[in-house]
């Protein structure tokens, strides 16, 4: 840090989605801006499915689909129940897409080179060890004893957030509150993924599966095409994991990459990463009573801003827009006297009244419908139980209620259905 300038508009910690859009639509904006990543590259440290919904990001960057490292164009869209060696799909094909995939190594990386080309500084492999305070307010970072100082400080280190953890702004992370992702890339040929998913070139397919590819742990698995790979893995929640299961969590995900119904995909493939990440599950929980300080805001992961809509998650698109906004927020709060809390005020303002907020409001309790065991266990085994009775003929053929009555006979009563029916159409 001793070669860097001292004295910065704005310092923003963490080079994911969220800082690095912060840091480049400071700049953009013609403030003095300093990015600070602890990995070696933007977006080392961090780690998602695959999929990215894109309309926010066009919002902000310039020609961003003819410039952002996109893999894949989502135009094949799968749901499966899973019970034992048997699956009952529903698949959605479209030639109009609002996602695509990637590796979000790549797509953290581009994100703080364009900053940097519109003139943000960039430092990684620096560890920020405490938010600076100067008569009460927030004024910087501490990095190896050294002050940086700032007008403002953005805080984008993601979930894990021991910055905010030493000011007392937020708890330590509860296992409750939180979901664990595990995932492998598997190498595979364009033209081995078109053939095994029935894709074109550019096309991608999203997969999700439930059941019990994850022990009947509530979550699911996921399965993402990117240009010459694919992304699989799993989500499950991770009180519950920590509850119920007495082995490792990468063997759920060896045996969901072996599992008969999906075997042929990857058994000419080869494994060429495998990474972990805590993801914000219950954003009511995870959020920060207030996002704004004197001289700080947050945003990110770290502000709890991801949103699981039950059977997909939004996480990259509403990070960056937080960052977009925290930015967009500093120039009000600059134009009127500077980074006070009082000025500061409007990043929430203006987050309340984004998209993300309301999102956010709008599935607030998928959350805890997710922790209802039976969507996760019974259900998918219910499912395909009836499948099987309907599709399964031999000399005789069961009729539609005859079949569900069979299928859920000592599983679940009839009430437990339509309450649970009931439920699910309301926060879905």
């Amino acid at each position: 840090m001793k070669h860097i300038e001292k004295r910065f508009d704005a310092i923003v910690v963490g080079a994911g989605p969220a800082g690095a859009t912060a840091a480049y639509q400071l700049a953009k904006m013609g403030y003095k801006t300093l990015l600070l990543e602890r990995g070696r590259t933007p977006g080392s440290k961090s780690m998602f499915g695959g999929r990215v919904y894109i309309r926010p990001l066009k919002d902000i960057y310039e020609d961003f689909e003819k410039k952002a490292p996109i893999h894949r164009w989502v135009k094949k869209e799968r749901i499966s129940l899973v019970y034992d060696e048997s699956a009952t799909t529903i698949e959605y094909t479209s030639n109009k897409t609002t996602s695509f995939t990637t590796y979000l190594t790549q797509l953290s990386h581009w994100m703080a080179n364009q900053a940097v080309e519109q003139g943000a500084i960039l430092l990684t492999e620096i560890r920020v060890d405490r938010l600076y305070k100067e008569d009460g307010r927030y004024r910087g970072v501490v990095v190896e004893d050294e002050v940086v100082k700032s007008d403002v400080v953005i805080d984008a280190e993601g979930i894990n957030r021991l910055l905010l953890e030493r000011e007392g702004i937020v708890e330590k992370l509860s296992p409750d509150h939180v979901a664990l992702g595990v995932k492998e890339v598997i190498k595979l040929e364009p033209d081995t993924i078109n053939n095994l998913f029935g894709l074109d070139n550019n096309e991608g397919l999203s997969w999700i599966l439930m059941g019990d590819v994850t022990d009947g742990i509530p979550g699911g698995a996921f399965i993402y095409t990117n240009r010459d790979s694919v992304s699989l893995g799993i989500v499950v929640l991770l009180g519950e994991a920590a509850r119920r299961i007495d082995r490792h969590i990468y063997i759920l995900v060896e045996e969901l990459r072996n599992h008969p119904l999906l075997y042929k995909y990857f058994k000419d493939g080869r494994i060429m990463e495998y990474s972990t990440h805590l993801i914000p599950e219950d954003p009511s929980r995870l959020m920060p009573k207030k996002l704004y300080y004197d001289g700080l805001m947050i945003v990110g992961d770290a502000a709890g801003l991801l949103l699981n809509q039950g059977y997909t998650y939004r996480g990259v698109d509403f990070a960056a827009y937080s960052g977009y906004i925290a930015a967009k927020a500093y120039e009000k709060a600059h134009g009127n006297g500077g980074a006070s809390e009082e000025n500061l005020k409007i990043y929430q303002k203006m987050l309340e009244e984004s998209f993300v907020m309301k999102m956010l409001r709008k599935f607030s309790s998928v959350s805890r419908l997710m922790k209802k065991e039976r969507l996760f266990s019974t259900y998918p085994q219910l499912i395909n139980l009836l499948a099987s009775k309907l599709m399964h003929i031999e000399y005789d053929s069961y009729k539609l209620k005859e079949a569900f009555d069979e299928a859920r006979k000592g599983r679940v009563g009839l009430i437990h259905i339509i309450k649970d029916l009931w439920e699910v159409s309301r926060k879905l």
